[in-house]
């Protein structure tokens, strides 16, 4: 439900996949205009036509229909066993619970929640610990992924006492092209002329699971006028003197051995257009890496934002249908 950036981005991925198979899209946007923006993408695009409200990809229909909100859709009628709840628009567990009434097994939000789920699971990091009985889940952000495989990663390696993160970040579908009146003073001013502060609780999501770091990270964002690719500003004060630059890049390339398709680390001097269509969660910047002092390190870890959240969602799906089997 949804077929914003993200959602498309998951349909994409989700048809190259044998294990998936998109039962049905819901959206208030017009098939014709929705399948015309789904050829488009930027990245990773998949042959698609539309035939009489499906969408036929692969030998695969997949069937549009009309939903506005959670309990619109009879999923069960649809056989849907996973409802990808991408609209960022229902975040409350009243609100979820609806497309489990309405059929579905599982709901998977593809964004930060506004309270407590049966799970929130951060691919790396917590996957572990998912049981079947969940049936309300957050993948989390794409934001939040990054922060929270980047600050296991380290914490493992090295131990940290505090971390602050500030992500400058693309500009976003619920941002203005010019100014316009909004919810908040800020975020009324026009994406495509501002750098704009704003609001960001990665690192309080990570905090919760990650225990050891409550009350020791926080974080921050920047909006800018950039379509895709963000950045990460990571800063770490670790719990011993002696870490080095070179040890904290070995830590990453390990990391990258271990889950290539999670981490990956460049050597070369990237910009934000140079992640598009980078899956992982973690792009690291060899070359982005300076020490402070003894205990200090200040990192820049690249992502994909949206585009690696999708690739996300469908790893927790799959972590959930694994442990059946």
């Amino acid at each position: 439900m949804g077929f914003g950036h993200i959602g498309r981005y998951v349909y994409s991925l989700a048809s190259k996949k044998q294990k998936f198979v998109v039962n049905a899209i819901s959206d208030i946007g017009s098939p014709d205009i929705l399948h015309y923006l789904l050829k488009n993408e930027i990245r990773d695009s998949c042959e698609v036509e539309l035939e009489n409200n499906y969408f036929i990809s692969g030998g695969n229909k997949t069937r549009f229909v009309h939903g506005t909100a959670p309990g619109d859709i009879p999923w069960d009628a649809l056989e849907v066993d996973w409802v990808i709840d991408a609209t960022g628009k229902y975040l409350e567990r009243e609100q979820l619970q609806k497309h489990i009434d309405s059929g579905a097994d599982k709901v998977v939000l593809t964004s930060l929640p506004e309270e407590d789920l049966d799970r929130m699971v951060i691919v790396g990091v917590n996957e572990q610990v998912i049981n079947q009985s969940d049936s309300l889940i957050s993948a989390g952000s794409s934001t939040t992924n990054t922060l929270g495989l980047s600050i296991k990663i380290l914490n493992d390696a090295f131990g940290i006492d505090y971390a602050s993160m500030t992500t400058i970040h693309s500009y976003t579908g619920d941002q203005p092209a010019h100014d316009f009146a909004g919810k908040g003073f800020r975020r009324s001013r026009s994406a495509a002329e501002n750098i704009i502060p704003n609001q960001n609780k990665s690192a309080y999501w990570v905090s919760k699971i990650i225990p050891k770091l409550k009350d020791r990270l926080m974080g921050s964002s920047l909006n800018v006028p950039v379509q895709f690719g963000s950045l990460l500003d990571l800063t770490c004060i670790f719990q011993n003197e002696g870490v080095t630059t070179q040890a904290v890049v070995e830590a990453m390339r390990k990391a990258e051995q271990d889950n290539p398709n999670l981490v990956t680390v460049v050597d070369d001097p990237i910009v934000s257009s140079d992640v598009i269509g980078k899956p992982q969660s973690v792009v690291f910047d060899s070359m982005g890496i300076l020490k402070i002092g003894e205990k200090m390190m200040k990192m820049l870890i690249w992502y994909d934002n949206g585009f690696n959240q999708a690739a996300r969602i469908l790893d927790v799906i799959s972590a959930y249908e694994n442990m059946k089997y």
